[in-house]
């Protein structure tokens, strides 16, 4: 009996993924599909240039950003991941840019 087949849904070089995969990987979308219709809605920026196919591989390093419910996501891409895992697994993916945005936390100052 001879082995199955590649998974020749990576067609994109070693060391990267398609970017679809690593938004749904990542816990940015709740499917694979949705993830895909975010990007070929022309929302998502990878390195500053603006992506329309899902296929546009991604590589650790990279930065992403687009807007989703709400809030603009400005992420740089820690890992590429092997699985859709669960959402601490998923956070590891990516390291937050806008996390210390001093429009996100709260006003001190206000309290006093």
């Amino acid at each position: 009996m001879s082995p199955p087949p590649p998974d020749h849904d990576e067609e994109a070089p070693s060391g990267s993924i398609r970017l679809d995969k690593w938004l749904w990987q990542a816990r940015f979308a709740k499917s694979r599909s949705r993830a895909a219709a975010l990007v070929e809605s022309g929302a998502v920026r990878l390195n500053s240039a603006r992506v329309v196919k899902p296929a546009t591989p991604v590589r650790i390093g990279d930065g992403l950003s687009f807007a989703l419910a709400g809030r603009v996501h400005v992420l740089r891409v820690r890992a590429l991941g092997t699985r859709r895992g669960p959402a601490p697994e998923a956070r590891g993916l990516y390291r937050d840019l806008d996390a210390a945005s001093p429009a996100l936390e709260p006003d001190r100052e206000a309290g006093k």
